[in-house]
């Protein structure tokens, strides 16, 4: 898997006190698969939005179950996942790691 790192540092600093409010967790160096930049080059993604999302615990379109995971893997240093339907023939997955070290972009067919 080919994966391009970017810093979104800036960008979220660029915003308003609120993100830094919501976010739960660190997100690390922020990784996006070869599928993610194709959707980015071509105008279908803007990641931050997402990104946010991921951060704050709005794990998107997860199951029960999934959510539950989520919520304690915050308080045991857990991997955290969130899935968030991009349209009728597209899923992003936002992955970070437990150790918060790396937060992953991906397409289900890229895992």
């Amino acid at each position: 898997m080919t994966t391009i790192a970017i810093d979104v540092t800036t960008d979220i600093n660029t915003l308003t006190g609120t993100f830094a409010a919501q976010q739960k967790f660190e997100l690390g160096t922020t990784a996006l698969t070869r599928g993610v930049c194709s959707l980015i080059a071509t105008g279908k993604l803007t990641p931050l939005p997402f990104i946010l999302r991921h951060a704050s615990g709005d794990w998107g379109d997860l199951c029960e179950e999934d959510r539950s995971s989520n919520e304690a893997a915050l308080k045991q240093r857990g991997r955290l996942m969130s899935s968030y339907k991009l349209d009728d023939k597209q899923t992003l997955w936002i992955i970070t790691e437990w150790d918060r070290s790396v937060t992953t972009l991906l397409l289900p067919s890229e895992y």
